[in-house]
């Protein structure tokens, strides 16, 4: 029997906050020396931050990078192996690496071989990869020389070897080489972004690497909004042998949650002995290999069986909600803080995007202060001078959220009775605007200048948007005043289709909910009305925005606006962006697959009229799209042109295969 206490620790980093990164690293390494680790994996690149992007070709944030390592890391690493990420430069090429360092000195660098270049990562624009079974030196920052590669590291008879994030994604794995070198532990340094239901992917490559490579497998994560879009939920996984035996929380709004366990050396390798598709690659037992001499501490077999820390939220029938609700919390929360703002301006409509919006700020809050206690929230959020720790939760969402009801001659009762009773319900600043004479004294000089009145026979679309457009600077300026970020209410469902006025409900530094469609927001809603997430209250108040029906209200009531009037059923948007975008369909092909799915519903004149309109409208519309404030990322049907969705500003719109769908349906 030989026990060694091992550690994964998620870290809540930000691109090139030096002093915070440090000090959060350095942390993790303080509480796994209390906790006897003996080995610890961090995330990847945590010295810079992973979100640096084009920061990376600059030699003076790698050579910072390097400087810390060496000056301030370093010299915490006496009595303990700790897996650290940095960027390197080797004969003109940049490595993205991982170093592990022993007894307060660096070892070597492994370099990683396979890059994520699909999705929201760009890592080929910045790295190179390395190939595999390649070694040689590199020089750093002290001036010495230490291998870098494709390495493994045997300290005191443990081996030691490393997949880097994309590459356990990959069919080939170098987990599959490191095992038939007789590897005892696999370190995971990663910088993985949260989807829906992406932490269960993770699980099964983590138990499969343990039990098809005969190892344990250490996974350790970056936590929380790092730099602007991505959000990562953290979450250790330490398995041996397919068995998950420790994992760490998600979605924590700490920086720094370490999750340790107590393995069996002895017993994983009797696993592999006793596979009988297990066989020693011989001639290339010690090539790549480094080795050190490192002083194990005594490990206890009291943590042979960690505790399982499942937070209740994660075996909910929910989890989709469970998940919106915790990771679209936690990246607010980071984005204020690193921000620096007093807490965030909502225009409320009183309609579902806009109040969602307002239930997600006031959740950040509950759910934050819940979880690290009122104290160390507020100790994350210095600069916020307003706050004070004898606050209730409710007074410190007074401080930290302002709504204001904006209405014109076209608002209704209805929605400005459910704006207040919202505000009220979250605890919110609550103003309201009567921005009508405002509207008239736009209307009245365009018209004077034109020398003819406006009107909604003829200027329909103008009409609308210059109420939209003047809600926009009276927001900002109560943003300014406050110091506060002014949110946009925009889904993406009204995203796929330039729903929005641009520079009016379109206006502000960050939107929360445009990486989600309108459809799942509403069942969000209701969700949140009747039941609410785990350990949670659920808000009745949402009865008031669940009982309406969805309208922009920027036209004269006799003409019955609604959003699914003027473009479709939201379901069935949602179906055609998903086939159309998503999946890249033809206008023929998504209107087939429309026939299949809402053939019971809907005409196949209407479906046909819909998909014609949606790609229409898609086409005209990505100028918006490249325009909008930043949203955070929480699918694989994300539309930012930034890091998911590309598309040209200027296109032919679909007209040949817009004909052929004309063609077909009108036979």
């Amino acid at each position: 029997m030989k026990l060694i206490t091992v550690g994964g620790a998620a870290l809540n980093q930000t691109p090139m906050a030096w002093n915070q990164n440090v000090r959060n690293i350095l942390r993790a390494i303080e509480l796994a020396k209390e906790q006897k680790v003996s080995i610890l994996c961090l995330p990847e690149l945590c010295v810079t931050g992973y979100g640096c992007e084009d920061a990376y070709h600059s030699l003076a944030v790698i050579e910072m990078a390097q400087r810390l390592l060496f000056e301030e890391i370093l010299p915490h690493t006496r009595g303990i192996l700790v897996s650290i990420g940095i960027p390197v430069v080797l004969q003109n090429g940049i490595f993205n690496t991982v170093g592990l360092l022993c007894d307060g000195k660096l070892l070597g660098l492994v370099a990683k071989q396979h890059l994520a270049g699909d999705g929201i990562h760009y890592e080929p624009r910045w790295f190179k990869p390395w190939p595999g079974d390649v070694q040689t030196e590199i020089t750093l920052y002290d001036g010495k020389s230490y291998p870098i590669g494709d390495l493994f590291f045997d300290i005191s008879g443990v081996r030691i070897g490393y997949e880097i994030c994309e590459d356990a994604w990959v069919a080939r794995r170098p987990g599959g080489d490191l095992a038939l070198k007789g590897v005892d532990i696999i370190l995971n340094p990663s910088a993985s972004h949260f989807a829906f239901g992406k932490h269960e992917i993770r699980t099964r490559f983590v138990l499969e690497g343990s039990r098809a490579f005969g190892v344990t497998y250490i996974y350790a994560n970056l936590l929380g909004c790092e730099s602007g879009r991505a959000i990562f939920d953290g979450g250790v996984l330490i398995a041996t042998g397919g068995n998950l035996i420790a994992r760490g929380k998600r979605m924590s709004f700490e920086d720094v949650v370490l999750t340790a366990t107590t393995i069996d050396i002895s017993q994983t390798r009797m696993s592999q002995s006793r596979t009988a598709s297990f066989h020693p690659d011989l001639k290339s037992f010690l090539a790549g290999c480094v080795k050190a001499e490192f002083q194990f501490p005594r490990a206890s077999l009291g943590r042979l069986k960690a505790s399982d820390p499942v937070q209740p939220w994660e075996n909910s029938d929910e989890i989709k909600k469970e998940e919106f609700t915790r990771a679209v919390s936690l990246a607010l929360f980071d984005y204020m803080r690193k921000s620096h703002s007093k807490g965030f301006i909502i225009s409320l409509s009183g309609g579902a995007d806009s109040c969602a919006s307002a239930v997600l700020v006031s959740l950040m809050i509950e759910v934050g202060t819940g979880e690290i206690g009122k104290k160390r929230f507020l100790e994350k959020i210095p600069y916020f001078k307003a706050l004070d720790e004898r606050m209730t939760v409710r007074q410190m969402t007074e401080k930290m959220l302002t709504c204001v009801y904006q209405a014109t001659a076209n608002s209704g009762e209805v929605t400005r009775n459910a704006a207040a009773k919202i505000a009220e319900a979250v605890g919110a600043e609550y103003y309201e605007f009567n921005i009508q004479t405002l509207v008239d004294g736009y209307t009245r000089m365009v018209s004077d200048s034109l020398g003819r009145q406006l009107k909604w026979e003829t200027d329909d679309l103008a009409l609308q948007n210059v109420q939209a457009r003047v809600r926009a600077p009276g927001v900002w300026l109560l943003a300014n005043v406050k110091g506060a970020l002014l949110l946009t209410t925009s889904n993406r469902s009204e995203a796929a289709v330039g729903y929005a006025t641009m520079d009016g409900d379109t206006c502000g530094g960050l939107c929360p909910i445009g990486g989600i469609d309108k459809a799942f927001l509403r069942e969000w809603l209701r969700w949140m009305e009747k039941q609410g997430p785990s350990g949670l209250f659920p808000m009745p108040a949402l009865n008031v925005v669940n009982e309406q029906q969805p309208t922009a209200e920027l036209k004269p009531k006799e003409f019955h606006q609604t959003d699914e009037a003027d473009l479709m059923p939201y379901p069935v948007l949602d179906a055609i962006e998903r086939a159309a975008i998503r999946d890249k369909m033809s206008p023929r092909e998504v209107y087939k697959l429309m026939q299949h799915t809402f053939a019971t519903k809907h005409s196949n004149q209407e479906l046909s009229n819909w998909v014609t309109k949606f790609f229409r409208l898609w086409s005209i519309n990505q100028w918006k799209r490249e325009r909008y404030a930043p949203s955070f990322h929480l699918d694989d049907e994300n539309l930012d042109p930034k890091t998911w969705c590309r598309f040209p500003i200027l296109s032919g719109g679909f007209e040949r295969e817009l004909e052929e769908l004309h063609e077909l349906t009108s036979t």
